[in-house]
């Protein structure tokens, strides 16, 4: 190190602001009371991010609030900071669940989601703690702090993601980028790499924030600039296509909510008439949305025998979602339906939502609220069908609903040889509100991430045909029936996303539970120096 090095260094470390193994973190951070309110506003500004609003910069403002919330927290400040901006996030984020199903199911949601982000930001302000005392000096502090962070972001999220009863990964990071240039990233790094790139720039942002000297904090400022860059600047994943498939996508406009009042079969007769018009077309394929067909074609002849008419009449085989029953087991499920051959595949889905669709373990959980979970009189069964069909030559993945969210099945139908994805759904119980244009914007980052085209088909919308880039091939209105008849790519593009698989959210996890124990330990090791 040289003699002007040297001074610069000694200087540096003597200003009162930086942290230091002798004086307390939390003086570094802002007053509880304030933190509280900036971990707030961080949380809704990180909603607004998604759609509907869809303003996706505002993830580099809310991120790097919650996180300044958190520099020097201890404890119960952390824990308080933590509750109070995930529950702002999780609040404005999810407040389409009071739509139908009022406040209770949003309020449990939303407060264990906080709960769960509450214990995040405590661990993550414990390692900042320590990491801003173990890795001194700028490289230290700019350079690894933010990762042991992002990783501790993403670790939490993992988590998330996966438990309880399958998880709820809804909300995360790289799902508000779906519009954004670095919606394309996911092809190389996955879901869950994306949000860890979000959170590193976001605490990237706070370290050169906190800077003490404000000509370095101008130069540092650079740093998060040249991350940005550099990001933006790899380019899309090399996508070959293998053809095209002729997709005629029906959306019946079907009240089809839980609690709506219909006759059994109005459902389906509301895409068969949907389907109508498209009578003498030729296509390959014809897509019905999740339940399309409210009677079960595989008991009810009537049922059948109008499928089997729509399928001669389009002289191509549909996939229809129906619920199909095996003794006392129940299943949400899709049926791929000849003309003359009746159902000649099946899937049955694998991750049915829990608290909505199924109550796990219901004997404990039914007497704390018997008449919320008596809204749920039958639990559907989780599948175990694999979750791919076999289309007159062409492989189709799989994905219900709330499938669409689980990395897992994701993985699972690439591996099965899928050339397209399929994800029917029904969002008839949220209304005309931003739930169904979220599940669109988990799907088209899917799309990117697998380099594969998506039909997104739902009964009341949003339905919508996703190119592997991510762009909209067609697209229809909501609340209206209608249908998209386009030619739709194929692909065998395996993405390094799908290479690596779980590996790259399992890397930069650990990355941040090691960089946690090791900061803790040359913490500690200086002290006691």
């Amino acid at each position: 190190m040289s003699l002007l090095t040297q001074i610069e260094h000694d200087r540096t470390i003597a200003l009162p602001q930086l942290p230091s193994p002798k004086v307390t973190d939390q003086r570094n951070g802002l007053p509880l009371w304030i933190a509280t309110g900036v971990a707030g506003v961080g949380g809704v500004l990180n909603a607004l991010a998604f759609p509907g609003l869809g303003w996706w910069p505002l993830i580099f403002v809310g991120t790097p609030l919650i996180f300044l919330a958190l520099v020097g927290r201890r404890g119960w400040g952390a824990l308080a900071v933590g509750v109070l901006g995930g529950f702002a996030f999780w609040g404005t984020h999810i407040l389409w669940i009071t739509i139908y199903l009022g406040p209770v199911p949003w309020l449990a949601l939303a407060g264990l989601q906080s709960i769960f982000f509450a214990l995040g930001c405590a661990i993550m302000a414990f390692a900042w703690r320590f990491a801003d005392r173990a890795f001194a000096g700028p490289w230290g502090r700019l350079g690894l702090t933010p990762v042991v962070i992002a990783g501790l972001w993403t670790l939490r999220e993992y988590v998330t993601s996966n438990w309880p009863y399958g998880g709820f990964s809804w909300g995360r990071l790289a799902f508000s980028q779906s519009e954004s240039p670095f919606g394309e990233l996911v092809a190389w790094v996955g879901i869950s790499g994306l949000s860890f790139l979000l959170a590193w720039i976001s605490a990237l942002i706070v370290q050169v924030a906190r800077e003490p000297v404000a000509r370095k904090r101008v130069i540092r400022s650079m740093a998060p600039v040249g991350l940005i860059a550099l990001m933006l600047s790899i380019p899309a994943f090399p996508v070959v296509t293998s053809g095209t498939i002729r997709v005629a996508a029906v959306q019946g406009n079907a009240d089809a909510a839980l609690f709506a009042e219909y006759t059994p079969g109005q459902i389906l007769q509301d895409h068969v008439a949907a389907t109508e018009p498209l009578y003498g077309r030729t296509v390959d394929l014809v897509v019905w949305p999740e339940n399309a067909s409210d009677l079960n074609p595989l008991e009810r002849s009537e049922s059948a025998a109008l499928l089997n008419r729509v399928s001669k009449e389009m002289n191509a085989p549909i996939v229809t979602g129906t619920i199909t029953t095996d003794g006392s087991r129940t299943f949400n499920s899709l049926l791929l339906w000849k003309g003359g051959d009746n159902a000649v595949d099946q899937y049955d889905k694998i991750h049915p939502v829990p608290f909505a669709e199924y109550i796990p373990d219901r004997e404990f959980w039914s007497p704390l609220a018997p008449d919320l979970f008596a809204l749920i009189p039958r639990d559907f069964t989780i599948g175990t069908r694999d979750n791919v069909f076999d289309i007159n030559g062409v492989t189709a993945g799989l994905a219900i609903c709330f499938d669409i969210v689980d990395d897992n099945l994701i993985r699972q139908m690439i591996a099965g040889g899928a050339d397209i994805i399929l994800a029917p759904t029904n969002n008839a119980d949220f209304g005309r509100t931003d739930q169904s244009v979220q599940q669109l914007a988990i799907a088209r980052l899917r799309a990117i991430e697998t380099g594969r085209s998506l039909v997104n088909t739902s009964t009341v919308g949003t339905s919508a045909i996703i190119a592997p880039d991510g762009g909209t091939i067609d697209r229809l209105p909501t609340f209206e029936p209608g249908a998209m008849v386009q030619d739709v790519p194929l692909s065998q593009t395996v993405t390094l996303a799908m290479v690596a698989g779980r590996g790259i959210e399992l890397a930069v996890s650990g990355l941040g539970l090691v960089g946690m124990i090791l900061a803790v330990l040359l913490a500690r090791r200086r002290r006691d120096v």
